[in-house]
């Protein structure tokens, strides 16, 4: 046989193909993360990983998971050792359209049409809703991001449905389901062809809406199609379901009255539902070389999925981790930072709103963050709904639907039917 000069050296493929597959993994079988179980309650399976598997090695989906608190956002934060891909990455479409979301005039304007338009959009669903009876988690929470982007974009009317599909399945589409690539592929080249004559025509305008500021800033629908794919629409319409749900599922019907009376109560009550019911439950960063975390060596471009189903829920971090608490106090009541603050309280992660920000939420010297833009158009939407409508209460009979669609999709309310009577 051949001999090595010197020590035995192993490259990074050989290191952990010395790994055994399912070693000391006894309490969980790989087969359970990519299971409808799964799905339909992360939050179980990454309990077991948490306490037992801190970075637990996935043979099934050739990935590692990572759930606790402290561990997920070391991660998150470390740019130097890991980095996101974009979703037009995951499309292997990297010449399609540039994501222009980076420009003080783009989000000058998000910014302008978060803070503007929340109010009026929020007081026209309501207005559609019918008079007793309407499932807010269809007819509002989910048409209210829509809506709110075609606002943004100052759509013709006509257009706003065609629009929302198109988006919908451009999102779902930067995943790994092929079927979903390929309509999420075809939706991005119709919403190209969508956004071509209107681009034209406000060429010379100076409007405030989007598609005037992207054709002012020299950009392409193709460029406009990149920056509203890579936009973060997850949190906004996944916590105002998941919000309004775990409000109504309360035990006190009191809830509602205050927060609708106290915007400060509201806000910490929006603060809760990203800790105990993220939208976002994971997300991926890849290793930019081979690192070692966790008694583990992280070969270079190892996809690493951080669990906001476990980190959010760590007891290590957050009393009574499991309960929805609506007034919690042991939680920031600021920007999450991915770490813990000066007072030893730590925030729930909301990963879809990007890195965490050395600068307060609303500081004074630059625009808001676009996690406080989020959070207050959030929070006007739901204090226009409960002043509107009166004896708000989860309809007899019917059942709530919380659940991903598919795998690493958005975890959220699909269906709250409710009653209620108009003010």
């Amino acid at each position: 046989p051949r001999q090595a000069a010197g020590p035995a050296r192993f490259r990074t493929y050989e290191v952990y193909q010395r790994e055994r597959v399912g070693q000391s993994t006894e309490k969980i079988k790989p087969m359970q993360l990519v299971s409808p179980a799964y799905a339909a309650d992360p939050f179980p399976l990454m309990g077991v990983l948490r306490d037992n598997y801190p970075c637990y090695r996935d043979w099934v989906s050739n990935c590692y998971w990572v759930t606790g608190y402290n561990d997920v956002t070391s991660i998150f934060t470390d740019d130097a050792n890991f980095e996101n891909r974009s979703k037009l990455w995951y499309y292997q479409w990297q010449d399609f359209g540039r994501n222009l979301g980076e420009l003080p005039e783009v989000e000058a304007c998000w910014a302008h049409a978060l803070q503007h338009y929340a109010v009026p959009v929020a007081e026209e669903l309501l207005q559609a809703l019918p008079p007793e009876q309407a499932d807010l988690a269809l007819n509002f929470a989910a048409r209210f991001n829509i809506h709110l982007l075609a606002r943004l974009l100052d759509l013709p009317a006509d257009q706003i449905a065609a629009f929302g599909t198109l988006f919908w399945n451009a999102q779902r589409g930067a995943k790994w389901q092929p079927q979903r690539v390929r309509d999420g592929r075809k939706a991005l080249q119709q919403l190209v062809e969508m956004f071509t004559p209107l681009l034209a025509q406000r060429s010379s305008s100076s409007g405030e809406d989007l598609i005037s500021v992207v054709a002012a800033s020299g950009g392409s629908a193709a460029d406009l199609t990149a920056t509203l794919l890579e936009s973060d629409h997850e949190t906004l319409h996944g916590a105002l379901a998941n919000l309004l749900h775990q409000l109504l599922a309360q035990d006190n019907p009191q809830i509602l009255e205050q927060v609708g009376a106290d915007s400060r109560l509201l806000k910490v009550a929006y603060l809760e539902t990203l800790r105990h019911s993220p939208p976002v439950v994971t997300w991926h960063r890849f290793a930019r070389r081979e690192v070692e975390r966790f008694g583990r060596l992280l070969p270079e471009g190892a996809l690493i999925k951080l669990s906001a189903a476990g980190a959010n829920r760590d007891p290590r971090i957050f009393h009574d981790a499991d309960t929805f608490v609506p007034f919690r106090a042991d939680i920031c009541h600021r920007e999450p930072r991915g770490q813990f603050r000066a007072d030893g309280l730590a925030s729930g992660i909301a990963f879809a709103l990007g890195k965490p920000s050395i600068h307060p939420a609303v500081p004074e010297d630059r625009p808001p963050s676009r996690y406080a833009l989020t959070r207050d158009a959030a929070i006007s939407a739901i204090q226009v709904l409960l002043q509107s409508l009166q004896n708000l209460q989860l309809a007899e009979g019917q059942q709530p639907l919380v659940r991903c669609l598919g795998l690493d999709e958005m975890y959220t309310c699909w269906s709250l039917p409710v009653t209620y009577q108009r003010r």
